[in-house]
């Protein structure tokens, strides 16, 4: 218990970057030439239990910070020191000094970050710059507030051709399918579409407002609900409907965009739908389920009573420090919105055709989410991919294996996933 408020008392006071961005002004910057470790680097501060991903940037002459969870974007890092391979940086807020004394080795910084008398490892790899999308593979379409960006991979030769939206899972997840929240990279989404794409059905993928392309249609938390990713979803399809070289248009949805594709797919009349492990219960079963394993009694029973007070669509005042990260008043108003939609109730109502597809080593969303969904839609395909993963890899099947997947672009899709979902496509309708 005593491990648990260290690590949420941590995060609690980094949250409190949130409000101080909009105060602080850059502090006075003490560097020097940083050409030696100029780019992006990714990692994250080991936090027991629970790390924090960070993404630093160094350029020439100055740094930043960005705390992708705590929605901290490319806040000023000050008095950076690189001498040799010995760097030294941190960064004011309201009084606070957070500081990161590490070593630099090859593609490597780790070191030690201290806040208040509280040190912590860290680690950061050399990553990589977004790649440049080609001009004509970027699509754009009217969204509430404003316009979305989207990337199209179409098929070479004649069409037309099928083409799946597909929509990212929960979090920070960008159209590649990679999370801000975790450090690496694994692409699953970017191959997905690619592997289609040599397949013969097109798709667009999109970064979901506030990530990414699409990070200035964020807004503030309090005001964000489950219906705008629904809405944007469902403006892709018709979007991609109104092209002629599309035959027929569906939607992809992973993880909690497996959810979002159900309501959009009624909403813009999708002509077929396919969850990738989508859950089969709504949200609150799912996370009491994840938490059990995390907390202890006591806050496991206040989760319980604040879950079942969100569900009446009631905002709760009053929640633990330790659940402040999970439970806070601005995300309460999302959390209602999404506990409205039970994934049983709305794949009951498509009338199209439905595969739903989950890898027997999915640690997230266990195979018995796909079946209890196939169970409700009897009229469905049910796909379960022999060692895949969440983030749709072949994985051991040790936890430790299984995660480290999440950070490997290299590694292919698990095998079966895409012929599995090119024979549905090419199935004649029932």
């Amino acid at each position: 218990m005593r491990r648990l408020r260290i690590v949420f008392s941590l995060i609690a006071i980094i949250f409190l970057l949130l409000t101080a961005c909009s105060k602080e002004k850059e502090g006075a910057s003490e560097m020097g030439s940083l050409k030696n470790i100029e780019g992006v680097w990714e990692g994250s501060i080991n936090i027991p239990d629970q790390p924090l991903p960070i993404i630093i940037e160094f350029e020439a002459d100055k740094g930043t910070i960005s705390i992708p969870v705590q929605g901290l974007s490319n806040y000023p890092l000050t008095n950076v020191k690189l001498n040799d391979s010995d760097i030294l940086f941190n960064m004011d807020i309201q009084g606070q000094k957070l500081t990161f004394n590490g070593k630099m080795e090859q593609e490597k910084i780790s070191g030690t970050f201290t806040q208040q008398g509280q040190a912590f490892p860290f680690e950061l790899l050399k990553g990589r710059k977004e790649e440049e999308v080609e001009e004509d593979r970027l699509v754009e379409v009217k969204v509430g507030n404003g316009t979305m960006s989207g990337q199209l991979e179409i098929p070479r030769g004649e069409g037309p051709f099928p083409l799946m939206v597909i929509i990212a899972g929960s979090g920070p997840t960008d159209r590649n399918g990679n999370s801000l929240a975790l450090p690496g990279k694994n692409n699953s989404l970017k191959m997905l579409a690619e592997d289609l794409a040599t397949e013969g059905v097109a798709s667009i993928r999109y970064d979901k407002r506030g990530v990414g392309k699409n990070a200035s249609l964020a807004g503030k938390e309090e005001d964000l609900r489950f219906d705008q990713y629904i809405d944007d979803a469902a403006a892709w399809v018709q979007f991609a409907k109104d092209d002629e070289r599309f035959s027929k248009v569906g939607i992809i949805g992973h993880s909690e965009g497996s959810l979002i594709g159900m309501v959009a797919s009624q909403k813009a009349d999708a002509d077929v739908f396919i969850s990738i492990a989508g859950a089969g219960r709504p949200i609150d079963q799912v996370l009491m389920e994840q938490l059990e394993a995390q907390l202890p009694a006591n806050l496991m029973e206040e989760s319980t009573k604040i879950l079942e007070k969100l569900k009446q669509g009631e905002q709760v005042q009053t929640v633990s420090q330790e659940l402040q990260i999970l439970f806070r008043s601005s995300v309460q108003p999302y959390m209602i919105s999404w506990l409205q939609y039970d994934p049983a109730e709305q794949l009951q109502k498509l009338n199209g055709p439905v595969l739903l597809v989950n890898g027997n080593l999915d640690i997230q969303v266990p195979v018995k989410d796909a079946e209890l969904l196939h169970q409700v839609k009897k009229d469905s395909d049910l796909l379960i991919v022999d060692k895949m993963n969440h983030v749709l890899k072949e994985a051991p099947a040790d936890r430790e294996g299984n995660v480290a997947t999440y950070s490997n672009p290299d590694l292919p899709l698990a095998k079966g996933l895409i012929d599995g979902i090119v024979d549905f496509l090419q199935e004649p309708v029932k």
